[in-house]
């Protein structure tokens, strides 16, 4: 059976792929090259994202826009002030991917074997074997969505805290990095401190249905419509699923954003993100949801695009 080259090992639809056994050396390349997939995404997008965290969490009138909140804060703070708490996400992504793509592909197995065409396995014919429909990548994708949020939900956590301090000199910060801001949240909130916003991020991360159900129609489309090589139909494919993502999903993460912000002591204004959700609403109407949008469409593109492509040359370049 053969394997569609134009997805990455670890994103292969379950009835595209060869029954064969898989042991540890495939193992270790998606480890590393979910590493390299992270540098990329972290490397090209935590600026965009840091701009797009600071509009969201910020009154209307420190900044004018994205371009005035990225040339303040590169004015105040340097170059290193938009990369402020890329380091849990950096050592995040490690895991996260690892878990994205791993239960990605155990849901499509799953969903393909008991749901959508559970008589496949009964066809021996490489070429009738039935494949996962749209809808059930889409439905994988939420599943995994919700899976990796364990994680994500604590590293965003942290980071937004960390993005959201403006004092230039550390001493001023309430935080002076990631693991005392993990520290400090264990120490004074326990373990729930640290997962504050879990069912925002649970709910935000349901919209991957949207990105991985698009990435299966991009990619179809472009392998079977055009001549691009592999690393660029996942580049475009990677690139534009993301951005279909965040156009259904950006105003569930102005919420989570607005959570995961918020203090965690008594004065804490959101017990719940619907109180978040009315306080956006309350504040600035329907546009309150799309603050920041503009640097967080531009970022989508590319940190997902690299991201992907990333993934797939190490994956090729790594020995068996």
């Amino acid at each position: 059976m053969a394997v569609n080259p134009s997805v990455p090992e670890g994103l292969q639809d379950p009835s595209e792929k060869p029954q064969i056994a898989t042991g540890g050396a495939k193992n270790y390349k998606g480890f590393v090259a979910g590493v390299f997939s992270g540098i990329a995404k972290l490397s090209v997008g935590h600026p965009f994202d840091t701009v797009k965290v600071r509009l969201q969490t910020t009154d209307k009138a420190q900044f004018k826009g994205p371009l005035d909140c990225l040339l303040q804060t590169l004015r105040n703070e340097g170059v290193k002030g938009i990369y402020k708490g890329a380091t849990p996400p950096l050592v995040g992504w490690m895991f996260m991917d690892s878990i994205m793509l791993g239960s990605l592909s155990v849901y499509r197995r799953i969903l393909n074997d008991n749901v959508f065409n559970p008589r496949r396995r009964y066809i021996t014919n490489p070429s009738e074997q039935p494949k996962l429909p749209v809808l059930g990548h889409a439905m994988a994708g939420t599943m995994a969505g919700w899976t990796v949020s364990f994680i994500a939900g604590p590293v965003e956590h942290i980071k937004a805290r960390l993005q959201v301090q403006y004092q230039a000199e550390k001493a001023k910060r309430l935080y002076s990095g990631p693991i005392d801001c993990l520290k400090k949240t264990l120490k004074n909130h326990g373990v729930r401190g640290v997962f504050h916003g879990l069912s925002a991020t649970l709910l935000f991360r349901t919209f991957f249905c949207f990105w991985w159900g698009t990435y299966d129609i991009f990619t179809r489309a472009l392998t079977n419509h055009t001549n691009l090589s592999t690393p660029a139909v996942n580049f475009w494919a990677g690139g534009l699923s993301a951005q279909i993502f965040w156009i259904t999903s950006y105003p569930s993460d102005v919420v989570k954003q607005r959570v995961m912000t918020d203090p965690l002591g008594p004065e804490r204004k959101f017990p719940h993100w619907r109180d978040a959700a009315k306080a956006v609403w309350r504040e600035n109407g329907w546009r309150g949801y799309w603050r920041g949008f503009v640097p967080c469409f531009l970022r989508a593109f590319p940190a997902n695009a690299m991201a992907l492509v990333a993934f797939e040359g190490v994956m090729r370049a790594l020995p068996e």
